[in-house]
């Protein structure tokens, strides 16, 4: 096993201990006929509460009737013709989805997108989901960000993939809330300039700034999902000391923050150089009161060679 492989691992287990991790590239370039490419993390803060929720609800019910039910009309009446896609295994355009879930549901009759967790701000729409494609299997964890336009309709979308393992160290799955209260929804919307402020302040201290100390935002107990990783914050300031000296090319790009109430996620790209394709993660985190962070979650991606569309996965 090379080295570099070694490295790879080393680096989404650590990260993860104390938050995210991340993949990066170039921005897609905008056409005439195609909608522009999402807007920056500030752009997107601002939101309609009530156009949120109708969001989201419209996000949900649209995995779920691809992926459950086969049903391509939800396609025609919710996702633009000239959608955005960033998943490397499916080109552009709403006739592409349609084609990739005519394939899918064909090999995976009895699919069932289990959604954990949804946040939208602004025109984003995030969904933290166990989808399941064979009964009795463990299935995955997949994180979607959906853009929504003006009239309401998908514009493009970003996902992130990674297998359920069988075991995890900390004795926590993947998707479930050990803090309390223990609820996947997320809190009351006063909180969401706050939590947005403590998470970014966080992964921008320790990931771009590469300074140990940001591990002052962490609970003792801090709660972990990344299987890899045991739960607590003791002794993190120490072990990123010794990472950022050992891969002292790393470099962290921070692409959009979707916060609601006390959950936030960041989707991010990550690379040991500037010549690695590194990964694509979303890093959830849920922020308490007292401005310490409780508890993490994330989906962990490696970034391919090659891609069906030209959008990179960020």
């Amino acid at each position: 096993m090379s080295n570099t492989h070694l490295s790879k691992r080393t680096v989404a287990a650590l990260l993860a201990a104390a938050t995210v991790g991340s993949m990066a590239g170039f921005a897609p370039a905008a056409t005439a006929s195609a909608p522009s490419s999402s807007p920056t993390v500030a752009d997107s803060r601002q939101g309609n509460p009530y156009t949120e929720e109708r969001n989201k609800r419209v996000a949900v019910h649209v995995l779920r009737q691809l992926f459950e039910e086969g049903n391509l009309k939800v396609a025609d009446q919710y996702i633009r013709a000239d959608y955005i896609q960033h998943n490397p295994m499916a080109p552009d355009g709403r006739e592409a989805i349609k084609n990739f879930i005519r394939d899918w549901t064909a090999q995976f009759p009895d699919h069932v997108y289990n959604v954990k967790r949804v946040l939208a701000q602004g025109d984003l729409v995030m969904v933290h989901s166990n989808p399941v494609f064979q009964p009795g299997t463990r299935g995955s964890s997949v994180v979607d960000i959906f853009r929504f336009d003006k009239k309401g309709m998908i514009a493009e979308h970003w996902d992130v993939v990674q297998e359920v393992p069988e075991t995890t160290v900390n004795g926590n799955d993947m998707f479930g809330t050990v803090s309390q209260p223990r609820t996947n929804q997320p809190g009351p919307r006063w909180m969401t300039p706050f939590s947005r402020k403590v998470a970014t302040a966080y992964f921008d201290t320790l990931l771009i700034d590469k300074n140990p100390d940001a591990v002052r935002y962490l609970t003792p107990e801090y709660y972990q999902h990344n299987p890899t990783t045991p739960n607590g914050s003791a002794g993190l300031r120490e072990q990123f000391t010794n990472f950022f000296q050992q891969f002292p090319n790393l470099i962290v790009e921070r692409k959009r923050v979707i916060a609601e109430g006390d959950l936030v996620a960041v989707h991010a790209h990550y690379r040991l150089s500037p010549e690695d394709r590194g990964q694509a993660v979303v890093d959830i985190f849920r922020v308490g009161k007292h401005g310490k962070i409780l508890e993490h979650w994330d989906s962990v991606q490696d970034v391919p060679e090659t891609a069906l569309n030209e959008n990179t996965m960020f």
